[in-house]
């Protein structure tokens, strides 16, 4: 338990100091989590049973809010707002307010009651260039496996999917929405991550248009390329977290907080001057490097009208 500025602070100590990169389909001691959800991928007459599993997660470090007389733990209750009392969690229920101060509750059969098909489905619409869709648009990944005697379509949806170079766009009912999704193969697994509708991506009012120069434009794609490597994931670390927590283990040590860096201050510089002593520096690395990789195809942009499809 530390304290940072004024708020008492405890931090889990169960965490690794480097982040684990799991790359393939596997977890900790080999062993199978249990699956978020099951049902069928729809592909044309083609039903392919699966269970899913989150493909990714958060090495952040973990807080909570302390009572600085005592370092004891803020506890938030759960209390009735009419009456002031706490109420048990086997009393508490899902509702949706239809209007100001009415409430009507939804259950589980409801859910249900409104087709299973819904539910327990992954309905593919399409299939489209993964190129064609802006990064903006995906939320978070999961890894569809097989259920039991459903090797071979899912077997031969992967490898179809492989071959074409596409991706189906599909849509599934998770946690009380419709998603729209992207399924596609990655590595020997298909992998199904949910997306934003058109609706809800945000763009800016207005958008600063500078004038460049020729020179300047050259210079900055010399400074790209120079810059150009090889994706690899693994060499990437999240070294303020690792920072953060070991400054957090010395404080619980009693050990001196590290001397505070003198912060930079934002230089007024040519522009064209900086472009070309970055070039230099980077000149080295640039050529050690493969040769770049020709640029892909700009990617659509979102409309910036909402969209109007149904959910």
């Amino acid at each position: 338990m530390v304290r940072i500025g004024d708020e008492q602070i405890v931090v889990r100590d169960d965490v690794a100091a480097e982040p684990r990169f799991l790359g393939r389909l596997s977890w900790d001691e080999g062993v199978m989590p249990r699956s978020l959800w099951t049902g069928t991928i729809s592909f044309g007459l083609v039903s392919v049973p699966v269970r899913m599993f989150t493909a990714t997660h958060s090495e952040e470090l973990r807080f909570h809010f302390l009572d600085r007389r005592d370092m004891s733990r803020i506890r938030y209750d759960k209390v009735n707002q009419a009456t002031g009392e706490q109420v048990d969690d086997a009393q508490i229920i899902r509702g949706f307010e239809v209007e100001k101060g009415r409430f009507v509750e939804l259950t589980d059969e409801d859910v249900e009651a409104l087709d299973v098909g819904w539910t327990h489905s992954i309905d593919i619409c399409e299939f489209v260039s993964i190129d064609e869709i802006d990064p903006l648009f995906f939320r978070k990944g999961y890894y569809l496996l097989p259920q039991e005697g459903a090797e071979k379509p899912y077997r031969l949806l992967a490898t179809s999917l492989a071959e074409s170079g596409r991706v189906a766009i599909a849509k599934l009912v998770l946690r009380d929405k419709q998603h729209l999704a992207c399924l596609r193969p990655h590595d020997d697994v298909l992998l199904i991550e949910t997306m934003y509708y058109a609706d809800e991506i945000l763009l800016p009012d207005e958008v600063p248009n500078s004038q460049l120069r020729e020179s300047e434009r050259k210079m900055a794609t010399r400074l790209i390329d120079n810059l150009t490597t090889k994706w690899e994931p693994t060499k990437y670390h999240d070294r303020y977290r690792n920072k953060l927590l070991d400054l957090l283990r010395n404080k619980a040590e009693g050990g001196p907080l590290p001397e505070r860096a003198e912060e930079k201050t934002g230089e007024v510089v040519d522009l064209m001057d900086a472009l070309r002593r970055s070039v230099q520096a980077t000149k080295a690395k640039g050529a050690k490097s493969a040769k770049p990789p020709k640029r892909p195809a700009t990617r659509k942009k979102p409309a910036r009208k909402h969209s109007e499809e149904t959910r």
